[in-house]
């Protein structure tokens, strides 16, 4: 999970440093710092609403959607019983838009992964009831059945199948943002790694790379500090005050954080890319469900209907990721190796 992004409408007039933290008080509003309250979702039959107060996040697009019973009837009776779809999503404190936030209404969790979250239950013939919480909560509520699955950019991974199982969605890249003022480019190369302090979110993906090449360059004799901060806002102060040299985290949010702070003294840049399975692998990014519930290949499925269909271009085009999109939903596929050396 992330590290990530702030608003428009926040700094028109004020400061990056501002705006972030001005986001972080509207999202503590909406929970705090653990589970926040449950929303469901009640929209038109047939119909799901993508960007709705994304506050320029996403063009609002409304996508129309309905059961398709062929594979509704593929879900655990359990879930089909409930007539709900419990989403979870791993946003608090501070959100990472465009992925997954708080809308400029204060109370309406938003982004392209409850929007996805909601097409697929649309196509269960479900009401999408979404539930946010900490990054390590989000998994404690999967493994405890609070949910049923996870919408939340989590990386497929080999480590995690132990536990999970996962229907992809999305493509994993991810990025270095520095300052645009910095000359400093990441180019591919672990080695440029050296002498710099890096921030990444605990319990990612991208920790377990960038912890990967901290051993490798202290092989070598050299020293990469890594970097924890409660959430986005605080890492991106961190980074315009010169605390550290760089961020790195999901591509999405930094590229839509450049765009947002272009025109402010704490503008910033990508300096440089990274498939978020290794050198190797194409990473992905996966609906989440709990090993053996049954419920990975009816995603999937759900997934490739919305493929197949248009709805999911829709989605994609309507928050600017239409470059990370899959041909199509696999289950299970190879994700990130337990050993990336």
């Amino acid at each position: 999970m992330p590290t990530q992004f702030t608003r428009r409408s926040l700094i028109r007039g004020i400061t990056a440093a501002t705006a972030v933290a001005s986001l972080a008080a509207g999202l503590a509003a909406c929970g705090g710092n653990s589970d926040a309250a449950t929303t469901t979702d009640s929209a038109k039959s047939g119909e799901v609403v993508i960007g709705q107060v994304s506050n320029d996040a996403a063009t609002q697009t409304t996508i129309k959607v309905s059961e398709v019973k062929s594979i509704s009837a593929e879900l655990p009776a359990a879930v089909k019983k409930s007539g709900k779809l419990e989403i979870g999503i791993g946003a608090l404190p501070a959100g990472f838009p465009p992925l997954a936030y708080v809308g400029d209404d204060q109370k309406t969790l938003t982004g392209s992964e409850p929007d996805l979250g909601r097409l697929v239950a649309a196509v269960f013939g479900l009401k999408a009831e979404v539930k946010n919480s900490t990054w390590e909560n989000l998994f404690v509520g999967i493994d405890s059945g609070k949910v049923d699955v996870a919408f939340s950019n989590v990386t497929d991974t080999e480590e995690r199948k132990k536990k999970y199982e996962f229907a992809s969605y999305r493509q994993d890249n991810l990025a270095f943002i520095v300052p645009k003022k910095s000359t400093w480019n990441f180019d591919g190369n672990y080695e440029n790694l050296a002498g710099k302090t890096i921030a990444v979110g605990s319990g990612t993906n991208q920790e377990k790379i960038l912890l990967e090449w901290k051993d490798k360059l202290a092989k070598e004799g050299k020293k990469l500090t890594v970097k924890y901060f409660q959430d986005s806002p605080s890492t991106y102060l961190a980074l315009n005050s010169g605390k550290i040299d760089a961020s790195f985290g999901p591509n999405p949010g930094f590229a839509y954080h450049n765009r947002q702070v272009a025109n402010t003294p704490n503008a910033t840049r990508t300096a440089g890319t990274y498939s978020g399975a290794g050198a190797s692998l194409q990473g992905l990014i996966a609906a989440t469900a709990k090993k053996d519930s049954g419920l990975a290949k009816p995603l999937a499925d759900a997934i490739n209907y919305l493929i197949k269909h248009g709805q999911y271009a829709e989605w994609l085009k309507a928050y600017n990721l239409s470059d990370e999109a899959v041909a199509k939903s696999e289950v299970n596929p190879p994700g990130l190796p337990r050993d990336n050396s």
